[in-house]
Formats: structure tokens, sequence, C-alpha cells
């Protein structure tokens, strides 16, 4: 919060760690050590990386911040240096907020955040193992200067290969699939709770389909419906999914999700990676459920290209890291499981 005229106005935390920057960071860096390379930016955790923080953030872990990367070789040589500087020059307050600084190099930091090697080659696991939000965060954020390739990592992170966002999109749709035909069923058994709830999270799949359709990486929980409001077609699609979750009987949520998935299917459509489908309305083992059919993710597995790729996407498509707890596992790959706790 800032004093203009009197009365408090809220300033965004990227907008404040601009100016800490830009007025207090930088001229110390000037000062101290005219020939450093460096960069600097707002990184890591917090609203305001993203850019949905507002007043209610500023409660808690809320300040104008600064990330200084250096190259490896001037870290090991005076890093020790910038930071007993910055820690003694820099003031306490910075527009009335108390500040943060660290520094880092590029490889440090990315190791840091996301236990990723960016020196490195980024294989198919290493995609489907980083945390979508995670992904997230260090490619949003904010460069305020970059002498030692801070954005050339961010670029090599800005979204997945096409491959990868191949099977994700394979992976997304059989999440919907095997699940709609269960909104009535568990309607029809007399469970109206148990049948929104599992509306609920097809809903939530479809807002993720949307997503990768858009080649955005979705947030974490609480920015994930507003991350969603502005995407291309996250307005447009808000009112139909909302049909989903006010529907209180399972045949209104059907019907409601029938109309969001045909939506999808014309969004699959619009991408040009297949042949055009239609949305078929079959009815499973002829109970009386409407299910959505379009066969997307068989029309999709032939267009994956890398090996390593076709190799996961052929055994029982399983998606990202952040699915891995909502999935019914096939008893042959519990093995791959019990690694996960090694």
């Amino acid at each position: 919060m800032e004093e203009v005229d009197g009365m408090s106005t809220f300033v965004p935390g990227a907008e404040l760690s601009r100016r800490l920057y830009n007025e207090a960071v930088q001229p110390i860096l000037r000062a101290r050590f005219p020939d450093l390379r460096h960069a600097a930016a707002l990184l890591g955790r917090g609203s305001e990386v993203l850019g949905f923080d507002d007043e209610m953030s500023t409660d808690h872990d809320w300040k104008p911040r600064v990330s200084v990367f250096l190259a490896e070789g001037d870290e090991a040589r005076l890093g020790a240096e910038v930071r007993e500087a910055l820690q003694t020059d820099l003031p306490v307050t910075f527009a009335g907020h108390p500040i943060g600084h660290e520094v880092h190099t590029v490889r440090g930091y990315v190791s840091q955040q996301l236990d990723l090697d960016i020196a490195r080659d980024i294989e198919p696991r290493d995609w489907l193992t980083l945390p979508e939000h995670g992904l997230r965060m260090f490619t949003s954020g904010f460069v305020f200067h970059d002498e030692v390739g801070l954005q050339a990592a961010r670029d090599r992170l800005a979204y997945y290969p096409h491959d990868v966002w191949l099977y994700l999109l394979l992976a997304g749709w059989w999440r919907v699939h095997p699940e709609m035909n269960l909104v009535g069923r568990a309607g029809a058994a007399g469970d109206e709770l148990g049948s929104s709830l599992i509306g609920s999270r097809l809903v939530s799949d479809l807002m993720r389909l949307v997503f990768l359709m858009e080649r955005q990486y979705a947030p974490y929980s609480k920015w994930f419906g507003t991350a969603f409001s502005r995407l291309a077609n996250g307005s447009d699609l808000t009112p139909v999914l909302w049909n989903v979750e006010r529907a209180e009987t399972w045949q209104d949520r059907e019907a409601a999700l029938l109309t969001a998935h045909e939506r999808l299917a014309q969004m699959h459509n619009a991408l040009g990676l297949t042949a055009p489908v239609t949305t078929k309305v079959v009815r499973m083992w002829d109970r009386p459920f409407k299910v959505a059919w379009a066969d997307i993710p068989e029309l999709l597995l032939p267009l994956i290209q890398d090996p390593a790729v076709v190799s996961i996407a052929q055994r029982w498509p399983v998606g990202p890291v952040d699915q891995f707890r909502e999935l019914i596992w096939a008893p042959k790959n519990r093995p791959l499981l019990l690694r996960l706790f090694d």
C-alpha cells in the first residue's frame, strides 16, 4: 500500500519489486561491482509472481523482493560479497514494506525450485514429473534485467515440447471419457452428492484440457479459476461449466456435461491436429446414461513421433505427475508406484 493524497492505494507487488530493483538494488551493484554481469527478477512463490495479487495479498508473506542472478564463475568468486553488500546497503523497508532479496545462479535456482539441471537435455520423463504450477511460476514472474541467460532458461521451459503436449492432450481426454457415465450411475443409485462430486471433477479435467489446448500452464488451486477466466476461451466456457456445477439432478448434470464436451471437441477441431471429429452420444452397456464420445485419443496417438513419448503413451495414459493421485492404476504398474516412495 502507498499513501497518495492521504489515501492508501494498492500497488501490485511486481511494480514495487521493479522499483526496488531500479531504485535500490541496481545502484548498489553498479557502485560496488561496476563490471559484474547479472540478472534480476521477481520469481518463485506468491500471487504477485502470477500477477494476481490484490490488497488482501499483503496480509502475509508479501513484500517487494528481487532475486539477483550471477554467472557461475562470478557467484563462486563474488557471491558472498554481493550478498553482504545487499544485506548491508539495502534499506530495511521500501515503500513502507519489508523487503526481500536473494542471490543465485540460474542453474542453481532452477535446481532448487524444480530439481532440474537446466544445463542438460530435458527428457520427456522430466517434463511429466515437473509440477505444472512450478513451471508456471518460473515462466511467469517478471525479469527486470538479464545479462546471464535467465530468460533463455525461462524460454526453454516456456511450454511442453510438441510430442509431450500431444501425449498430455491424449491423457487429458482419457481422463474425461471413462468418468462421464458415472455421473448418471451414481445419481441413478440415489447418490446425488456423489454424482455432483464426479461432475465437479470432470469440470476440473475439462478446464485442464482447455489450458492444454491454449498452451498455458495451469497454476495451483487458489488461482486456477482466475487463470482459466483469462484464457481466450475462458469467458465463453465458464457459464457452460457453471451449468454442470449448479445442476441439482444427475439428468441436468449429464446434459450440461454433454454440452461442455461438445464445446471442447470444437476447440480440438480448431487446433487442426487431426481430421475433424464429431461428438456422438452413446449409451455404455445400454444403460440409460448419455456419454459424449469422440475418438480423439486414438487420433492423437499416431501423431507422436518421439520414441520415448510413444513408449509412455502406449502404456496406460497416466498424464503428468499433477494427476497421479486421482488415477485408477493398473495392478501391473504397482512396481512403478512403489518407486515413488523410495
